[in-house]
């Protein structure tokens, strides 16, 4: 039964807030940040939780945080992987573009 000096987790809902919002802005750099700093600041709640279990209530969400903020850091890494590989051919293909065609301009 909860004890009515119990509270939130620390960090429970503004770690699950920026995992939710690292995935919806993962094809964004953005993406990957906010699920760092979501991913930061539940393993400082778990700690917190860990230190003084029976004050504080809601670790599912920071659970749930933890996980949301892993799969938008994933989603984060794959599209600046993406970013990096489409600039670098796109890099490639235009100098090439202009070296064979530069002279006719």
């Amino acid at each position: 039964m909860l004890n009515d000096q119990q509270q939130t987790a620390p960090y429970a809902i503004a770690s699950l807030v920026l995992g939710v919002s690292s995935i919806v802005f993962g094809c964004f750099f953005v993406g990957l940040v906010l699920g760092i700093v979501g991913a930061v600041l539940a393993s400082k709640g778990l700690k917190a939780i860990k230190a003084n279990p029976s004050d504080y209530t809601g670790t599912g969400m920071l659970s749930a945080g933890k996980i949301t903020s892993v799969i938008g850091i994933i989603f984060g890494s794959i599209y600046t992987i993406y970013s990096i590989i489409a600039v670098a051919i796109l890099g490639t293909a235009s100098l090439a573009w202009w070296e064979m065609f530069g002279d006719l301009l």
